[in-house]
């Protein structure tokens, strides 16, 4: 083949190449989803009343936003969470994502919306919930637990236990 041929054809494979048709990618605003597995002992300190067997599991689903380049800009984050172990005389009154890493106790970061006003009975010493409204977070928030989802942790207050009756690290799921 001589010269021409040779970059002619160099021509043809570097045009198709570069004359992709195809759209870019949409930012993935896929759910991501994050558990914990909850029990008494892991609340600092450990519970040591009535409900002290207590024990359950979250799942927290973050609906992120994100722009072009596919970074989160913020979004929302639905919860669903039951409880067992519970004495029938006491009730849920706050649920939410805390700072902190094992045995360590942090600042609430998200709240679930729970709250003394809408506490969950617990006649049969159980009890579950699911968000019925996303709750909105920023960027920073959900890019932190998304980096480093053992750094933080979920917990369930009950009237008997209103610093928390259960709590369980997250995990992605």
């Amino acid at each position: 083949m001589n010269r021409w041929g040779v970059l002619l054809l160099a021509a043809c494979v570097f045009g198709a190449a570069a004359c992709d048709d195809d759209p870019p990618a949409a930012p993935s605003n896929a759910p991501l989803v994050f558990t914990a597995a909850m029990t008494a002992a892991q609340e600092v300190p450990a519970i040591s009343n009535a409900e002290s067997a207590a024990a359950g599991s979250a799942t927290i689903t973050i609906t992120p936003t994100r722009d072009s380049s596919n970074a989160i800009t913020g979004g929302t984050a639905s919860f669903a969470f039951t409880v067992t172990g519970l004495t029938p005389t006491s009730a849920i009154t706050l649920a939410h994502i805390h700072t902190g890493a094992a045995g360590v106790p942090g600042g609430v970061l998200v709240n679930t919306g729970l709250s003394a006003a809408t506490a969950i009975p617990t006649p049969a010493g159980s009890a579950g919930f699911a968000s019925a409204t996303p709750v909105p977070m920023d960027a920073a928030t959900i890019n932190s637990i998304v980096a480093n989802p053992a750094g933080f942790y979920f917990n369930v207050h009950t009237s008997l236990n209103p610093g928390g009756v259960v709590r369980g690290q997250l995990r992605t799921q």
